[in-house]
């Protein structure tokens, strides 16, 4: 019933878009020429949106798009060869109009028009292009790997503390910054002193300089949870020109300060940097297991799993080194009624304690069931299959569930994110495994444009945080993916809606790279990992709707 509204909705939404404007009229009090926006037409980033390039003086007569140096940004793809076909359109005030009509221009020579104000008047303007060298000169990440050693970074004042008051032999350090910049000294070639402070200089390509202070201080917490204003979008990733199949259910892991991102298609998976996104780096040989899903735990560890029809063998493996050869950490016949392996959950640090569970994709009726796995002291237990009372069932890949039990601890009890008949994202009593509270779907009408179905956990700073990624089904429309941040540390209150409860402390439409109907299943998946320090969280995320991969972070610093 809920995809028949999908399709009723759809059918009325794209009746009314069908045909674009040539231009969107700005507000009344706006003259001339507000925006260009350029386009590639041509090469791996064809349609593509190179620049929206904002006009601050109506009256300018010679407009100049700055087209990036470098396309994506952290690549090394020069956008000189695409410069001489560039497809650009324009937003004008209301009543200009301007000729001849825009479409695909030369910008590495002037291109000349007539523009006619609202009272009539005309004049010559030249629109030209020009390639801008990036101005981003950011430190990103910092740590002395030798000495197992993480800095924290506070951009504001540009410091980097080095959380410890030990005597420091002179090391090489690993760090990250801006694509395209560099810095002196650099650390990563010159073993350094750092018993001193340390002054490093990152350059951006354009010559914009950031000078950094490094020095030992232990930086002093918050008393609870992360500090509010300290949450910020690190990046986001376009997946549509980084292989992404149109049918596939992704899944996202950190492995050695990497961000690894699995399509379950079978492909090898790929990673990128972690702390800074970019460009690609490389790909993962896992062998069949890339059917199936992966995960990390809080002790950096990856985990992955195969996708096992009924009757095979579902296995469980683990890494901490993307090059080193992973270690099996058990094999089960699936002998339940559907498959498994496409959601993979751990919460904890499998070398300690930790809880491992996958759901089984329901199919016909629909299932109620995921395998749980339970380690402690580092070993772990038999795979149990769990049955949830009170949620109802879930139906295949698209509205399969993903289980996150709120601490390492089975009786804490877990939540349950899945497609349903009423939207809910369910808290389940760990002993009972019984529906004991939940949140209702988005209170503004908009649930049935959501899959509210991924789910992840993790402690940090004291307090217990649950993190819900709503899948946008139709990101074409506007209906983006959102992302949600519930404090669960006391499970009083978790009443209200995903959107509108006392334990909302963020969310956060994402941003789409799809303008295309997302194609069947329409997954996607979240993880948060507090850093090694303790200082800092990431959350990151992953869907196959809008098409993208990002990371947020927060901190839990005293200013």
């Amino acid at each position: 019933m809920k995809k028949i509204l999908y399709f009723l909705l759809g059918a009325i939404i794209l009746s009314s878009s069908c045909q674009d404007p040539e231009y969107v009229l700005a507000t009344a009090n706006r003259q001339g020429i507000t925006s260009l926006t350029a386009i590639f037409v041509e090469g791996e980033y064809a349609e593509k949106v190179a620049v929206e390039y904002k006009i601050a003086d109506a009256s300018a007569d010679k407009l100049v798009i700055p087209i990036p140096y470098y396309y994506p940004e952290s690549s090394d793809n020069e956008t000189d060869q695409y410069m001489s076909k560039i497809k650009v359109q324009a937003e004008l005030a209301p009543n200009c109009l301007l000729s001849p009509s825009l479409g695909i221009l030369d910008l590495t020579k002037e291109n000349y028009f007539t523009l006619t104000e609202p009272d009539g008047t005309q004049r010559k303007i030249s629109i030209i292009g020009t390639r801008k060298k990036s101005s981003a000169c950011q430190l990103l990440s910092f740590s002395l790997p030798e000495l197992g050693i993480s800095g924290s970074i506070d951009e504001e004042n540009k410091t980097i503390a080095l959380p410890t008051l030990d005597d420091l032999k002179p090391v090489n350090a690993s760090y990250a910054i801006s694509p395209h910049a560099s810095i002196s000294p650099d650390p990563a070639v010159d073993k350094i002193d750092f018993n001193q402070s340390v002054t490093l200089t990152v350059t951006a390509h354009d010559g914009t300089q950031s000078v950094y202070t490094v020095e030992k201080k232990i930086p002093e917490k918050i008393s609870y949870g992360y500090r509010v204003g300290s949450e910020s979008l690190a990046y986001t990733i376009d997946l549509t020109t980084n292989g992404m199949p149109a049918i596939c259910h992704p899944t996202i892991a950190l492995c050695g300060g990497y961000l690894v991102v699995n399509y379950g298609d079978g492909s090898a998976p790929i990673y990128f940097n972690a702390a800074t996104g970019g460009a690609k780096l490389g790909t993962v040989n896992i062998g069949n297991l890339a059917t199936g899903s992966i995960t990390s735990d809080n002790g950096g560890n990856m985990l992955f799993c195969n996708y096992a029809q009924v009757g095979d063998t579902w296995s469980l493996y683990t890494t901490s080194d993307l090059k080193k050869e992973p270690v099996k950490l058990l094999s089960m016949q699936n002998s339940g009624s559907f498959p498994i392996g496409s959601r993979l959950s751990v919460t904890g640090d499998i070398s300690t304690n930790a809880i491992i569970t996958s759901a089984f994709d329901g199919a016909g009726t629909g299932s109620n069931q995921f395998v749980r796995c339970i380690i402690k002291n580092g070993i772990i237990g038999q795979p149990e299959v769990i049955t949830i009372n009170g949620v109802g069932y879930w139906f295949a890949m698209d509205a399969n569930a993903k289980i996150a039990y709120r601490t390492a601890d089975v009786a804490d009890g877990y939540f349950i994110g899945h497609y349903n008949y009423n939207d809910q994202l369910n808290f389940i009593d760990g002993n009972s495994n019984s529906a004991v509270s939940a949140l209702g779907g988005q209170s503004d009408g908009s649930a049935w444009g959501y899959n509210n179905s991924v789910v992840t956990t993790v402690t940090f700073n004291k307090a217990n945080y649950l993190a819900l990624y709503a899948v946008g089904y139709f990101p074409q429309w506007g209906m983006n993916s959102i992302l949600y941040l519930y404090d669960v540390t006391s499970m009083t209150g978790f009443s209200g809606t995903v959107n509108a409860t006392d334990l909302l402390k963020m969310s956060s439409s994402v941003k789409s790279y799809n303008g295309a109907d997302p194609t069947e299943p329409r997954t996607g998946d979240v993880l948060m990992m507090p850093s090694a320090n303790g200082f800092k969280m990431s959350l990151f995320y992953i869907d196959n709707t809008c098409k993208t991969v990002g990371c947020y972070e927060f901190d839990c610093i005293k200013k």
